[in-house]
């Protein structure tokens, strides 16, 4: 609106001012040289602004032709760029879907067209790493780590393809020259601390956990605790080296992360050798109720040196107090009540674990059967369940088990992995196609079966079997006396059967339907007592008749569950 009106306002003022130079009178004269031109003024104004539009006109023809290569030039340069463009823009998309010819051809079209663009060399050493050809890869990676807005982006190429290489010095090199440029890089700052707890250097992984910390990468909870993990492993490792050191580090950790296991368990060992009982049984109480674990209750039973067994168990069961139902406290109290000699105290203890026992609840079991009653055959056979027991936890670390605790992963190189949990493959399965254990358990446990030699046939069967079948009840009746009766053919004489082969041993992993649910009158059950192969057996008692048997050539070389039934039956 307000320029309609502007417009308007202008052609009015042009025409005002043409109305009155048209108005004016008066001659223009003007003298050059030889040359003079007189006219009106109307007429001179009017030929003065058709020479200044003529001279405007011509500039301005003159300047198009001047400019016009230039821009013939900047044209052709804006259709390269969009073709490039557009080639990086389909690279990337072919990387994306694993097309790597497509990927090639792209990146050939980019780096052709658009080859000053960082994303022409990032689509180079992407489709180079998608065909395998790590040299490439390598030199596209170096042109980007030359530039300085692709520095850090072509340094984490590079790092990528030392860790591929298996180079682990010039990968770590890497990551410190990415971390000097930006502190705050993530992947620079994680390959770092995971290269310092694989050399061992704490004091190094603790300096780049502060310089997380103060870049924002980590929160002050992580801080803490991953600090805290990284003291407890200077702490275990200068255990025999340097105490003090050890034992101030360890209790930096504790305070820092007062629920981690073994942090807490060397912690109490130095507060038990200082005399410090109730600090040491505060620490080992703190961690309990975070996480059960037998080293703690190892550590809370000797907080007071030279104690007793009942002294022990006492304290253990308090302990276990703190956390009731847990099955390491059951396992605790078990442990230290066999210590004691309170074997009923530890049956009391591992009863509402025995159905379905774990691999320790088992082995103790088997220990109080030995040691409170001797009796071997009982041990035996808990030992034999523990083999086919579900596994107790450990420390574990993606899908790596340890047998003590570890700051890092092995796999990952992850701070703090190690967890205390059930491995994954100690877990049920859910196949069909498993042999149950119990199964070959009770075949081996089964009473013996008689297996009886054929009989040869009876000579009054074969003449049975010789003769002719009996008429049936709906036959025709016999002709009558009047009428010629026909002649039967003579029977055939039959062949006698052959001798019936022995049957073959039932398989072992089958169904025991020849067994009965109750024990034959007149035939005593029998448990053979099923030893090792290194096992002698106990002297004590004479040996019974039934050994001096000797076996058969045939019978003491065959071998597998075969032979196993075929001596068993004999």
């Amino acid at each position: 609106m307000y320029r309609i009106i502007l417009y308007l306002v202008l052609i009015a003022l042009a025409a005002a001012g043409a109305a009155w130079v048209a108005d004016q009178g008066g001659d223009v004269a003007l003298n050059w040289g030889g040359w003079r031109v007189q006219a009106s003024v109307p007429v001179f104004a009017l030929a003065l602004g058709v020479t200044i539009a003529a001279g405007m006109l011509v500039w301005a023809i003159l300047r198009a032709l001047w400019r016009t290569p230039g821009r013939l030039r900047h044209r052709r340069r804006e259709r390269r760029q969009a073709r490039g463009r557009h080639a990086i823009t389909q690279g990337l998309l072919a990387i994306g879907h694993g097309d790597s010819a497509a990927a090639r051809r792209h990146a050939a079209v980019a780096r052709r067209d658009a080859g000053h663009d960082p994303l022409a060399l990032l689509l180079h050493a992407q489709s180079a790493q998608l065909d395998g050809d790590r040299e490439g890869a390598q030199r596209a990676f170096r042109a980007m780590a030359e530039r300085e807005d692709t520095r850090l982006l072509g340094l984490r190429g590079l790092f990528i393809e030392a860790q591929r290489a298996d180079d682990p010095v010039g990968a770590v090199m890497i990551a410190e020259e990415a971390l000097k440029l930006a502190p705050g890089s993530t992947w620079a700052s994680h390959a770092l601390l995971g290269f310092r707890c694989a050399q061992g250097d704490w004091n190094g992984a603790l300096v780049i956990l502060d310089n997380n910390l103060a870049s924002g990468l980590i929160d002050k909870a992580t801080f803490r605790r991953q600090r805290g993990v990284l003291l407890t492993a200077r702490a275990l490792e200068l255990e025999k080296v340097d105490r003090d050191k050890s034992r101030d580090s360890a209790m930096e950790a504790i305070k820092l992360a007062p629920t981690l296991v073994p942090a807490a368990v060397l912690a109490s060992k130095y507060q038990t050798e200082a005399h410090q009982t109730r600090r040491s049984m505060r620490i080992v109480e703190t961690a309990w109720l975070a996480q059960p674990h037998p080293d703690l209750a190892d550590a809370y039973a000797h907080v007071k040196l030279g104690d007793s067994a009942r002294q022990r168990l006492v304290r253990i069961e308090t302990l276990a107090a703190k956390a009731p139902g847990h099955i390491e406290g059951a396992l605790a109290i078990a442990r230290a009540a066999i210590d004691a000699a309170e074997y009923g105290r530890a049956r009391e203890a591992l009863e509402s674990f025995a159905a379905a026992p774990t691999q320790r609840v088992a082995l103790l079991m088997a220990e109080i059967e030995r040691v409170e009653h001797g009796d071997s055959g009982r041990a035996r056979a808990w030992t034999l369940r523990a083999v086919r027991a579900q596994h107790d936890p450990v420390w574990t670390a993606d899908g790596y088990v340890s047998d003590r605790w570890r700051p890092v992963s092995p796999v990952s190189g992850r701070l703090d992995a190690f967890q205390w949990q059930t491995p994954l493959a100690a877990l049920p399965s859910d196949s069909s196609a498993a042999i149950e254990a119990f199964a070959l358990e009770e075949e081996m446990l089964a009473p013996p079966r008689r297996v009886e030699a054929p009989k040869a046939p009876v000579a009054e069967e074969l003449v049975e079997d010789a003769m002719p079948p009996a008429a049936q009840d709906n036959s025709p009746a016999p002709a009558a006396s009047g009428e010629p009766a026909a002649i039967e053919p003579e029977p055939v004489p039959v062949p006698p059967p052959p001798p019936a082969e022995p049957a073959p041993p039932a398989p072992l992993f089958r169904a025991r339907q020849d067994i009965p649910k109750t024990a034959r009158p007149g035939i005593p059950q029998v448990i053979p007592i099923v030893r090792a192969p290194d096992d002698p057996g106990i002297d004590d008692d004479p040996a019974s008749e039934e050994f001096r048997e000797q076996l058969s050539p045939a019978q003491s070389q065959a071998g597998g569950w075969r032979g196993f039934l075929s001596r068993w039956g004999s």
